[in-house]
């Protein structure tokens, strides 16, 4: 039997260097591809795997390097402006599409595309990293819980962790966007650290803040709750002066402002090696129904970016075998909601009811 060929793009980026290394380590051949030729060249090399390069700017060169790709791991952000072209290189080429966005507006256009891609035959399964496979296996648990449910909230906190240059620059590139929530099924944007509250987490209360975090879309197309908000934990001095700042976000968004912010985020890495293998993220879950009746539950994951490469690469797996069906989906409806508990590293606690009046 001939073993799907799938490629890795962006695998230049620091997440895409993570999950071509972690393929490496299970002894997967994926293609390494990326604008940088060189630079994925080099480590196509190290790593005993084929390269290509392309940019998506070309789209009739993109379309042709999918040729013998079954699927694509999509690595290379801001998923904003690449996500469109990859896609569409995708359902020309009839390649599986796999990414790990977190970005709402590309969420919210992938699963436009539902109808298009089970014409082409294609499975379209965007944020199988950190961002938002967690989550949205936590809502999809939930919701098979408590399925009259009308409110979900979501929240995690990063013990020991930071970010990587492609995420800054994600966040840079949304301004002057600030907050979004969920509410009777329509997404619904809100000031930054629009609600705060304290998340009673495994190891402990943290105090959190809204963020308009991919479940805002995701957790809607898997669980039909309408009414959904994402928290992140952060210190109440750091919440207070974001709020303080708040009204100077269409300055920060201005292009000479909005270059500097991206040029010092060019300059940043993400977190090493020792950081990644020590840091934890916690995760809390809750849905309620109009009855009252609440059910909870939490879970912890290795850190972020570490998930990331091994929950990715897992997914490309599953979708380059042709598991998934044809269409767009979230990760827990392509793979299943104990998708997460099936990684390594990943504890999720029992679930607790509370019964309403």
């Amino acid at each position: 039997m001939t073993t799907p060929t799938w490629m890795i793009y962006g695998a230049n980026g620091y997440t895409g260097e993570l999950a071509a290394r972690e393929a490496a380590r299970r002894k997967l051949r994926p293609i390494l591809a990326g604008r940088d030729g060189e630079a994925v060249a080099r480590l196509a090399s190290e790593l005993g795997l084929e390269s290509r390069s392309f940019s998506l700017d070309d789209p009739d060169r993109a379309r042709e390097s999918l040729a013998g790709v079954t699927a694509v791991l999509h690595c290379a952000g801001p998923f904003m402006r690449t996500s469109a072209p990859m896609v569409r290189a995708c359902l020309e080429a009839r390649c599986h599409y796999l990414d790990i966005t977190g970005e709402i507006a590309v969420f919210e256009a992938i699963m436009r595309l539902n109808d298009q891609a089970k014409a082409a035959g294609v499975a379209l399964v965007p944020g199988v990293g950190f961002d938002v496979v967690p989550t949205d296996c936590l809502a999809a648990i939930l919701a098979g819980e408590l399925p009259e449910a009308t409110e979900l909230t979501l929240a995690f906190y990063s013990k020991g962790g930071t970010i990587s240059r492609g995420t800054l620059t994600t966040m840079i590139e949304s301004l002057p966007a600030s907050g979004a929530i969920r509410k009777d099924g329509r997404i619904v944007p809100v000031p930054i650290a629009f609600d705060g509250r304290e998340i009673p987490f495994s190891i402990g209360p943290r105090y959190a803040i809204t963020i308009p975090w991919g479940d805002v879309s995701t957790a809607w197309h898997t669980t039909s709750i309408p009414n959904i908000r994402v928290y992140s934990a952060t210190p109440r001095r750091a919440a207070a002066r974001m709020r303080r700042f708040a009204p100077l976000m269409p300055l920060a968004a201005r292009w000479p402002l909005k270059n500097l912010l991206l040029g010092w985020a060019a300059k940043r890495t993400g977190p090493d090696a020792a950081m990644r293998n020590s840091a934890r993220m916690y995760l809390w879950g809750e849905v309620r129904d109009a009855s009252g009746c609440v059910v909870t539950t939490t879970m912890d994951t290795p850190e972020g970016y570490a998930f990331t490469a091994v929950s990715a690469v897992t997914a490309a797996e599953h979708v380059s075998r042709g598991d998934v069906a044809p269409g767009s989906f979230t990760p827990s409806r392509a793979l299943g909601k104990d998708f997460a508990e099936r990684l390594p590293g990943v504890k999720l606690d029992p679930i607790v009811r509370v019964r309403g009046e």
